[in-house]
This record gives structure tokens, C-alpha cells and sequence, in this order.
């Protein structure tokens, strides 16, 4: 029997408050209905989902650390450190698998300081604006770059 190969799907700042946090831009959808969507798409694509969520950026740096090794792509929807994290960006940099960035709101619609995303630029692409289906859409593209 052979092991799946696996996703990594990291979740940055105050995600964990989905659902109870500003639900005119973020929805009523909590983080445990977005794990459940990401555990079924990664099934459809034949894939088990290690899926994360962190309020400190250092810990989101060092499980990016372990897709060097351990998985054949990454999701992350870095939150807030997208527009703070030179860290989170060589992190992602520093990976030879896929990497896509995920945002449940569409970042360049709201305040200007949301318009500079430092993982972006590392990222082999984004999605944004999507809500919780973005995690979904990063799991398809995920699978459909392993070749």
C-alpha cells in the first residue's frame, strides 16, 4: 500500500474566528466547514490534507519548513502577515513544490494597505475573492500540477 501523497493547507491570524468575526466580509462560514471542504477536495484529487491554523507567524514559517520534505504543495491563506511578512515570503521562496495563496476577500477591493502582499510575489498563484470556495479552487490547481 502505498501513502497518499499530502497538502499541506496552513491558515494565518484570526481565521480561527471565522464565522464570528466581521461576517459582512468574511461570511458565516467557520474554519471547521473550510477544513471539511479542503478534506473532501483533497480526497477527490487523491490526497490527504494536513490542515493548520496558527496565530503566530513564526509557526506558520516553520510548517512551511516541513513542505521542503513532507508534501507536494501547500495552501495558505497567511490572513493579515500577507501584507507585514517578508518571513512568510522566503518561506514560501525557499519551496520547490506548489504553493498557492488563498484569501477569502478580495484584498485588492479594500483598504490600501492591503494591496501589498509579500507572499504573492513567492507564490505560484492566488486566489482571492472566492470565499471558502478559494480553498477548494487551491486544492484543484494544487492536484493539477502534479503532472
Amino acid at each position: 500500500m502505498t501513502e497518499q501523497p499530502r497538502i499541506l493547507v496552513l491558515n494565518g491570524p484570526n481565521l480561527d474566528i471565522l464565522g464570528r468575526r466581521d461576517p459582512a466580509q468574511y461570511g458565516t462560514v467557520t474554519l471547521a466547514e473550510i477544513e471539511a471542504i479542503v478534506h473532501t477536495e483533497a480526497a477527490v484529487h487523491g490526497f490527504e490534507a494536513d490542515f493548520r491554523q496558527t496565530n503566530r507567524e513564526g509557526e506558520l514559517v516553520e510548517w512551511l519548513h516541513e513542505a521542503l520534505d513532507d508534501f507536494v504543495g501547500v495552501v495558505i491563506n497567511p490572513a493579515a502577515y500577507a501584507h507585514t511578512s517578508v518571513a512568510l515570503h522566503d518561506a514560501v521562496e525557499a519551496l520547490s513544490v506548489p504553493v498557492v495563496e488563498v484569501h477569502l476577500s478580495n484584498t485588492w477591493k479594500r483598504e490600501p494597505f492591503r494591496h501589498v502582499d509579500h507572499v504573492a510575489t513567492a507564490a505560484t498563484a492566488v486566489i482571492a475573492g472566492a470565499g471558502p470556495d478559494g480553498y477548494r479552487l487551491a486544492v484543484a490547481h494544487v492536484a493539477s500540477l502534479q503532472g
